[in-house]
This record gives structure tokens, C-alpha cells and sequence, in this order.
């Protein structure tokens, strides 16, 4: 394979690097797939269009901004020592605080001189005669490889909403997903946020303590499971380590590649009582626990709903006014098919007599003047305003780069109509490149490092693979993906998931097709599949 070179072109002093694999990304994803690469033997090279390595860490600075899972699990496990030495702080880490282990993972493994920052990829294109990508990015430098690999993220492309009157606010306006990098003051201020997903969720509570007032716009209550967020004692970090081998082997055998306890009750089966014991156990371990905890709830209705009751009981427990407390109760979802959330205080910040909440199902959102929102029967003053109003999910970051495949097809208008992939790693037709997390596998069902983790070691493998035999091309095959892309649909039409107008099917976009993206089936079934594909010599795929 070629090695590393970078040649400055002729014309405009841009600049041509080479190399055997270019990867788009430095977060988590990116900055494994660099090092793991590198490993190998490979020359890789990364491009990130931040400033630094951390991905969604680097970007969404916003108030409260916190992972909803736990610290000792959401980390690398390829490396003991590394793993051993690193001591997080709390139970659910903060972003400054993942940002700094990114950083450090950075620099231990010295990736910083292959990746290039402030650089952003706007085409990628195949060329079938020479069988390589060229990436071109803003500043006209282009990136040469066999191979690319796409570590784009799948929470990485904000979505600002199109709200009449947005260009003539007059006051300050954030998005969650674009914070400023500098300290962000709610002091003496009149502020508003729109949506109340995870973002918003966590940093409601946050903001409330500052602002003069806040007002919180919601359209769709979502539920939320208390983190019990504290530190991180020296007896749980030892207790973890002590045998994190075999905290790793459960998260890779699980359904979400996590450490908890999974499925161990039948909901349905169980006496009220039992049903009551085990529902108030899992709310008190908090986080994700609660949902992992029923083999039927995302599946029977009836058993969905008695989770989802018990939840907006503590919603009623937890909120004073009663009023108050039933807009803030999901009715139109099933509990887990949309983005379960993970709060510290985020109910009780209702009881505070700085907060507003504003339900916009009742009083819709007309339009934004240049120093308030306005309602269909209200006009609510504002020098501040907050877009907590996610992202693009899973396919954006892909589709808003120009990538070409086979016959200059569109990746963008091959996804018109859905995304489709081969396990989410692969599409048909377009030759050498793969997505880490990719729509089609369970990235975002499941502990994302697990996921990433797992990607990762696949590409590498398969690359090794082609080395060791000679071949210089892989590409899905179009059956293969079609008939991925049943399952993956059948899988989750066996679920309650497409019961809800969730980002998981791309409803929070207008005009994006309505697809259920990720696998439902679990990470413990995905990892069998995707090492039976290898171990039958990449069944599904075209070496040549």
C-alpha cells in the first residue's frame, strides 16, 4: 500500500496527502480507528473539522452538559493499563471531563501529529479506475487513500429549526450543540429554551439557578429517570477494576453494552407487587437501569404502559403543581422508544418560582420577535434564547459531504428514501468505504464506546484481510445490504420504537424519510453476525 506523502499542487498551493486509509473525524470513533490502524501497520491520517479531538465532547459545551452513561462503562477497554490508570471523577461525567480524557488518549498514544484540525470534508469521490477516495475539504487541501473510513458521529450535525422571525432576535441566541466555547452568563437574564430532549433536559436545572426567569418552550414531554449523580468513591472505581475484564465481557454480551442487569423480569408474568418492588429498585439505581430491567417492555404495550405509569407517578410526586405536572407527562409515546433521558433535578427545577413552562400543544409557537418569543395567545420577553433542539441524526453528518460512489451515485440521493447499509458499516456501490456506527447497526441503542469499539476492530481486520490476500477492493453487495435492510425493518416492527416520531426515525427533520435507523436486536446478536460475515471470508461482500 502507498505510503504517507503530502505534495503541494501547482496552482493554487493546496495541498495532495497520501496515505493507505483517510479517516473523516477525531472523536471517540476516529481517534481508535487512527490508533488501531496504526497498530496494524497501516498510514492513516484524520481530518476534523474542530479544533481538537473529542467529537460531540468538543461541541456540546452547553450548561449541565453530562453522559447518561455510567463513566467506568462509557470508556475505552482496548487497553488494561489505560483503563486502569485513568480515575473519573463521578458517576456520570461531565463533558469537561470527557473532553479531558479525550485529549489525554490523544496525546498518550501521540495521534495529534496525524490528524489535521479545522479542516472540514465537503466531497469524497471513488475513482474506479484507480480504486482510491479523494476527499476535498474547504480550504481545497484533497486526501488520497484506497480506503476511507467514515468516523463522523451520529449526533454531530445540529438541527436549528426553521422558526419564523429567528434572523430578527435581537438578544443572545445559542444552540446546545454549538455553545460557545467562552463562559456562557444567564445572570440578570430573561431567558428562554426551546425543546426539552436530552440537552435540554439536563441543562434546564443548570440555567434555572442563574437566569432572572426562565421560560421552557415544550412541544413533546419526554421521560426521564433520576442519574442519583455523585462522585465516583474510591470503593466503586476499585470494585470495577478489580475485575473490569468481566465487566467488559458483560457489555459486549449484552443487549446495550452495558454493565447493568438486563431483562430479569417479565413484567406481564409478575405480581403487582413484584411488578412494584422491582420498578421502584430499578428508579432507585437510576439511569438506564430502570429500562434495562423488563424483557417485555419494549415489545407488549400493556407492559410498556404500566413502566411508563409508574414513571409519570414520580413525574406527579416529584412536580407541585398538578397542572404543571401532567403537561410534563408523555402520553403520545411508548416509555424507551424515544431517547430515554437521564436528569439531576430536572422535574423539581418546576417547583422554582423563576420558571416558566409553556406548553406549545395548547398555545403553538407563532413566530420570534427581536426580543421575545410569541404564542398563539402569549408574547414572552426574552435576552437570551436557547435552541435545545437536536441534531440530524445518524445520517447527517454523511450526507451533508458530497460522497460519490460507483458511477458518480449520489450517497445523498441514494438516501433519499432511507438510509441502507450492509450492518451499518458498508454501503452497496460505493467501493472501500465504511461508516463506524453507521446507520443499520446499534450505535446509538447502545453504549456507544462498545459500539465504536467493535467497529473499529471489524474495519481493521477486514483491511488486514485484504493485505494478507492481495486484494485491493471490498464493496456490500446490493442483495446483501437489501436484505440487511429487511431485517433491520422487521426487526424493529417487532418492537414499539416506530410508535414513536422520534430522531431514530428521522422525525424531527422535515423531509427526511421516515426509517427506523438503528438495530434493535442488541449488541451481543449484532457482534455474532457481524463475526460470521468475517469467519465465512466476508459473506455479503465483493473482494476482488
Amino acid at each position: 500500500m502507498p505510503q504517507e506523502a503530502t505534495v503541494p499542487t501547482s496552482s493554487a498551493g493546496a495541498e495532495i496527502h497520501r496515505c493507505d486509509v483517510v479517516i473523516v473525524g477525531a472523536g471517540f470513533s476516529g481517534m481508535y480507528m487512527l490508533h488501531h490502524l496504526r497498530e496494524l501497520g497501516f498510514r492513516a491520517q484524520a481530518i476534523e473539522a474542530a479544533g481538537d479531538v473529542g467529537g460531540t465532547w468538543y461541541w456540546n459545551r452547553y450548561p449541565g452538559a453530562r453522559c447518561d452513561i455510567e463513566s467506568l462503562a462509557y470508556s475505552y477497554s482496548f487497553d488494561d493499563a489505560w483503563q486502569q490508570e485513568w480515575r473519573w471523577r463521578e458517576r456520570y461525567s461531565v463533558q469537561s471531563d470527557i473532553l479531558d480524557y479525550a485529549r489525554a488518549f490523544c496525546e498518550r498514544f501521540d495521534l495529534r501529529r496525524d490528524i489535521h484540525f479545522d479542516t472540514r470534508v465537503t466531497a469524497a469521490r471513488f475513482d474506479d479506475e484507480r480504486n482510491e477516495w479523494t476527499l476535498t475539504t474547504e480550504q481545497g487541501s484533497r486526501f488520497v487513500a484506497p480506503f476511507c473510513v467514515m468516523a463522523t458521529g451520529c449526533l454531530s450535525v445540529p438541527k436549528v429549526p426553521d422558526l419564523p422571525g429567528i434572523e430578527d432576535f435581537e438578544g443572545e441566541l445559542y444552540h446546545t450543540a454549538r455553545w460557545p466555547h467562552d463562559k456562557v452568563s444567564f445572570i440578570g437574564k430573561r431567558t428562554g429554551i426551546i425543546g426539552t430532549g436530552s440537552s435540554a433536559i439536563q441543562s434546564i436545572p443548570v440555567i434555572a439557578e442563574e437566569a432572572t426567569h426562565l421560560t421552557v418552550f415544550q412541544r413533546t414531554p419526554n421521560f426521564s429517570i433520576p442519574a442519583w449523580q455523585g462522585p465516583l468513591t474510591d470503593e466503586a472505581d476499585r470494585e470495577t477494576k478489580r475485575d473490569y475484564a468481566k465487566f467488559r465481557e458483560i457489555s459486549r454480551s449484552s443487549i446495550c453494552g452495558d454493565f447493568a442487569d438486563e431483562n430479569v423480569m417479565v413484567l406481564l408474568d409478575a405480581t403487582p407487587e413484584e411488578r412494584e418492588r422491582e420498578l421502584e429498585k430499578r428508579w432507585q439505581l437510576g439511569g438506564f437501569n430502570y429500562q434495562y430491567a423488563f424483557a417485555d417492555a419494549l415489545t407488549d404495550p400493556d407492559a410498556n404502559e404500566i413502566a411508563a405509569e409508574f414513571v409519570r407517578d414520580k413525574i406527579r410526586e416529584r412536580v407541585k403543581d398538578p397542572e404543571v405536572a401532567e403537561i410534563l407527562c408523555p402520553q403520545d409515546h411508548p416509555f424507551g422508544t424515544k431517547r430515554l433521558c437521564v436528569d439531576t433535578d430536572y422535574y423539581e427545577t418546576f417547583n422554582r418560582d423563576n420558571v416558566t413552562l409553556v406548553d406549545l400543544r395548547r398555545t403553538p409557537l407563532a413566530r420570534i420577535g427581536r426580543n421575545a418569543v410569541l404564542t398563539s395567545d402569549a408574547e414572552f420577553e426574552l435576552d437570551a434564547l436557547v435552541l435545545a433542539t437536536g441534531f440530524d441524526a445518524m445520517t447527517g453528518a454523511l450526507t451533508s459531504i458530497d460522497v460519490r460512489g460507483l458511477g458518480d451515485a449520489s450517497l445523498r440521493d441514494e438516501w433519499k428514501t432511507g438510509a441502507r447499509t450492509y450492518l451499518g458499516l458498508a454501503v452497496a456501490g460505493f467501493p472501500n468505504l465504511f461508516t463506524v456506527t453507521g446507520p443499520g447497526s446499534p450505535s446509538v441503542l447502545a453504549n456507544m464506546m462498545v459500539a465504536i469499539e467493535q467497529h473499529v476492530e471489524w474495519i481493521g481486520a477486514c483491511l488486514s484481510h485484504l493485505r494478507e490476500h492481495r486484494l485491493q477492493r471490498i464493496e456490500a453487495r446490493a442483495e446483501a445490504q437489501q436484505a440487511w435492510v429487511e431485517h433491520v425493518n422487521e426487526s424493529a416492527e417487532r418492537t414499539l420504537y416506530p410508535r414513536a416520531n422520534s430522531w431514530y426515525v428521522g422525525a424531527n427533520v422535515p423531509g427526511k424519510a421516515r426509517v427506523f435507523m438503528p438495530y434493535v436486536n442488541g449488541v451481543k446478536t449484532y457482534n455474532d453476525i457481524c463475526e460470521r460475515v468475517q469467519a465465512r471470508g466476508y459473506e455479503g461482500f465483493e473482494l476482488s
